[in-house]
C-alpha cells in the first residue's frame, strides 16, 4: 500500500540567497467568494490565476516600518496536518469607513495575499485562507498607543475549527503570453485592486 504523501526533494540553504524575514507593508485582501482561484493542476500550492467573480476587487491595505506580519503554524489532528494562518497588521485612522470594513471583516470571510521580503523562493507572494477563509478575530484600538497613534491593531484568522489543509498558498500567476514571474504577479493582483 502507498504512502499517501511522500518526500519528493531536499533543499539547502543558499549562501548566494540567504534567506530574509518580514513581509512588505503591502497586504491585499478581498471577500472570500468574490474572486475565484485557480490552481496548478500538478502542484495545489501554487495560485496560478485570480478571476474577479463579476465587479468584484481587491482591496490593498498599505503600512509603513514592517507593520505587518503573518505566521503559519502546523498542527496535528485525527485526520492529519492542519495549519492555523493568522495575518496581524495595524490601520492608522478611526473613521465610520474604517469601522465598517472593520464589522465587514468580523462577519465576513475574507482571504488575504502578502508579499515576503525575500524573493529568491517560488513563494515570495503568498495566499491565506484559500479554503476557509480568514475572519477578523482581533481589533484593539488604545487611544493612547503612540506606537500606531491611537490606531487599530488587527488580526486576521481562520474561523474557529476551521484550519487550512495546506501551508499558504504560493501565488504565481503567468501573463497572457510567458511564463509567471514576481512582477506578472503583481501586475496582475494591482489590475483587480481598487
Amino acid at each position: 500500500m502507498p504512502i499517501y504523501n511522500k518526500i519528493t526533494a531536499g533543499f539547502a540553504l543558499g549562501a548566494a540567497s540567504p534567506i530574509t524575514s518580514g513581509l512588505e507593508d503591502v497586504i491585499y485582501i478581498f471577500n472570500e467568494g468574490d474572486i475565484a482561484l485557480t490552481f496548478d493542476t500538478t502542484n495545489p500550492l501554487i495560485v496560478t490565476g485570480l478571476t474577479a467573480v463579476t465587479d468584484a476587487l481587491v482591496y490593498k491595505f498599505t503600512g509603513t516600518n514592517n507593520s505587518f506580519n503573518s505566521i503559519s503554524k502546523l498542527t496535528k489532528t485525527q485526520v492529519g496536518p492542519r495549519y492555523t494562518e493568522e495575518i496581524d497588521f495595524n490601520i492608522a485612522g478611526l473613521s465610520t469607513e474604517i469601522k465598517t470594513q472593520l464589522m465587514a471583516m468580523g462577519y465576513g470571510r475574507v482571504r488575504a495575499i502578502t508579499v515576503n521580503n525575500y524573493k529568491s523562493g517560488d513563494s515570495a507572494i503568498e495566499l491565506f485562507g484559500a479554503v476557509n477563509g480568514l475572519i477578523l478575530s482581533e481589533a484593539e484600538r488604545n487611544a493612547a498607543e503612540e506606537s500606531i497613534e491611537g490606531g487599530y491593531k488587527l488580526k486576521l484568522t481562520n474561523p474557529d475549527k476551521l484550519k487550512e489543509p495546506f501551508p499558504p498558498r504560493a501565488v504565481s500567476i503567468a501573463p497572457q503570453s510567458g511564463t509567471a514571474t514576481y512582477a506578472s504577479t503583481l501586475a496582475a493582483l494591482e489590475a483587480l485592486t481598487v
